[in-house]
């Protein structure tokens, strides 16, 4: 009876064990341990980004990333950079001693004055109970609720924007969460997994190498050498060649070798669900917010239309969903543990 009880349970594993290997083999060696050396946040989708030595990683991804987001009103329908190139000049900041994140913006009628409103970037229930109220916020084809800040302390970006607008905000546990799908849905990740405002998942990875490829076809083409921000990645990756994570399955951050006693201990494995599709929001300067009519763009959909999921769209990046909550550092280690050849971009907006 143990036997008859057992023995499927043992083939299933053998089986799975086969399937992995031979899908490894097929995409290739695992390629070496690579770097952190970026970590970055984007408080409020399509706005300005920031830079930060440390972060935590939370299952709906890092900490203070795209919790936030600007609608319109009444109906509170995203605002996106992709239709307002001069969101990026709305400059979030965080002060860890106060806990307070702080938004800036150049006023529309004054080159000498600037829109600035502060707010709590942990903002406890209570706090929320008695300064928020609740609105169905809309991003893409998700309507949800969110807290909706007061208008008279957003009433000045109106002007900027050239329409009424409002902030609304996602905490990262929440009784309605916004659950991820396409790639990531529970069909296909075996777990129900959720985000706040980012497009599509949790987490973005990027890789140096790739960027730079990228600079030098930019440079032979129009003399130009563009950020990696121009991406919007969350976690960049010295990486080994170019491209090479587009085959990335599984990977695990880990501390790096002689750090401490902690030393090649796993902090934290993600899954890694799909190559991210690139629309023209990278032809967008995030320091000026002027954008370029072709690249790079033009230069992107020449080479890196490579997922057959979505063969007219460039990809640049890829999407993941954290298993856990860590603290992750610059300097931390990326090691990929499964690669696959089979990526394959499903719709989930």
């Amino acid at each position: 009876m143990i036997t008859a009880f057992l023995l499927p349970i043992a083939t299933y594993l053998l089986f799975n064990r086969f399937t992995r290997s031979n899908r490894s083999n097929t995409a290739g060696p695992l390629p070496s341990p690579t770097p952190i050396t970026k970590l970055f946040i984007h408080p409020i989708k399509s706005c300005h980004g920031i830079s930060v030595p440390s972060a935590k990683l939370l299952p709906t991804g890092l900490d203070l990333d795209r919790q936030w987001m600007w609608v319109s009103y009444p109906d509170y329908k995203f605002l996106t950079i992709r239709n307002l190139s001069k969101m990026t000049l709305i400059r979030p900041s965080y002060d860890a001693s106060t806990d307070t994140l702080t938004i800036t913006a150049p006023s529309p009628n004054s080159p000498d004055e600037k829109l600035e409103f502060s707010i709590p970037a942990h903002p406890s229930k209570e706090w929320l109970d008695e300064n928020t109220e609740i609105a169905n916020a809309t991003v893409w084809s998700t309507t949800l609720p969110a807290h909706c800040y007061s208008p008279a302390l957003t009433a000045p970006f109106n002007d900027f924007f050239g329409k009424e607008v409002r902030l609304v905000y996602k905490p990262p546990l929440s009784n309605s969460p916004r659950i991820l799908k396409g790639n990531a849905s529970k069909e296909i990740l075996g777990r129900e997994a959720s985000t706040c405002f980012a497009d599509l998942m949790p987490v973005l990875v990027g890789s140096e190498k790739s960027i730079e490829e990228l600079n030098e076809r930019l440079q032979k083409a129009e003399d130009l050498n563009i950020p990696v921000t121009r991406f919007r990645p969350n976690i960049l990756v010295k990486g080994e060649k170019a491209w090479d994570e587009d085959r990335w399955k599984s990977i695990r951050i880990v501390q790096p070798s002689g750090a401490s006693s902690t030393s090649s201990k796993k902090i934290v494995d993600l899954d890694v669900v799909a190559r991210c599709a690139r629309c023209q929001v990278p032809n967008v300067d995030t320091e000026t917010a002027e954008k370029h009519k072709r690249q790079p763009w033009d230069t992107l959909m020449k080479y890196r239309r490579v997922d057959p999921g979505i063969t007219f769209k460039p990809c640049f990046g890829m999407l993941c969903v954290p298993q856990g909550e860590a603290e992750l550092r610059v300097g931390m280690v990326v090691e990929v543990r499964e690669v696959t050849d089979s990526h394959r971009y499903i719709s989930g907006m």
